[in-house]
């Protein structure tokens, strides 16, 4: 039976990401920086696969296999339903900023990214690359290392810290989203941290309810991300979504208790 290590895969996705993206940070050269840039966002992805086909695992590289390339697995219902979910959540972020004053005509799209993206990539192809090397690196080992060991509720409490933290560089180099808010903010910064935390459940809730698929999980990331980023919503309003997501999380854990309290699974993720 394949042991599930994820202290050793975090930390060395960590190490790599952040070495790379620390080039972004203190490097003047463009070039160098766009490469650090790159290598980092590719690292918990690089890692996990090299994991999985460096294991002598068969169980393990044929799950990863049926995670990516089994698309005929999937659920559309439930993609939908996420997707659904994560509308209401935004619709309903705008409508209660009106409270704070915020705009209704944070309803329409923007006309640009709100950031330049890596490099000479734009801002569309760093979401789409960010979407997919994130979910190959997380769902491909991350999240299953710790949910090997406890309950997917639990799992998406360590993730949900996990996964925050290692944006951290990214509010230190220039042309990222993250830059660009913490320039306008250090608040807006600190909403984001925390935003992250039960966005964790509502990743775990899609991730699961499709097989663990990872195609499932680009296709709502890649959503997610581009909602965030074409719909005119304030940093204001971000704030209030952060509030709404908490809420949408609540009802997501209380809806799939057997899902997310259940123990069966715990020794026999590749089962």
């Amino acid at each position: 039976m394949y042991i599930y290590r994820p202290k050793r895969f975090y930390v060395t996705a960590f190490a790599f990401t952040w070495a790379f993206w620390l080039l972004g940070i203190f490097c003047n050269n463009e070039m160098l920086r766009v490469t650090g840039m790159i290598l980092g966002l590719i690292s918990p992805a690089t890692v996990a696969v090299i994991t999985v086909f460096a294991s002598k695992s068969d169980a393990l590289k044929k799950d990863f296999k049926r995670k990516i390339f089994n698309f005929w697995k999937l659920k559309p219902l439930c993609i939908f339903a996420a997707v659904l979910a994560f509308s209401a959540i935004v619709a309903s972020s705008i409508l209660l900023s009106t409270l704070f004053g915020q705009p209704l005509e944070q309803f329409s799209l923007t006309k640009d990214f709100s950031f330049s993206g890596i490099g000479v990539c734009s801002a569309f192809v760093s979401i789409l690359l960010a979407s997919v090397l994130e979910e190959v690196g997380w769902r491909g080992y991350g999240e299953d290392s710790i949910a090997q060991y406890c309950s997917w509720f639990t799992e998406s409490i360590i993730f949900g810290f996990v996964w925050a933290l290692w944006h951290f560089p990214l509010f230190f180099i220039p042309g990222t989203y993250h830059f660009e808010i913490r320039q306008m903010n250090v608040l807006y910064m600190i909403n984001f941290f925390v935003s992250v935390l039960p966005f964790g459940f509502i990743t775990t809730w899609v991730y699961v309810k499709n097989g663990r698929s990872m195609l499932s999980s680009i296709i709502f990331h890649l959503f997610v991300n581009f909602m965030q980023e074409k719909i005119a919503m304030t940093q204001t309003t971000k704030c209030v979504e952060t509030l709404v997501v908490f809420v949408a999380a609540a009802i997501i854990v209380l809806t799939n208790r057997d899902m997310f309290f259940e123990k069966r699974h715990i020794g026999h993720i590749l089962e």
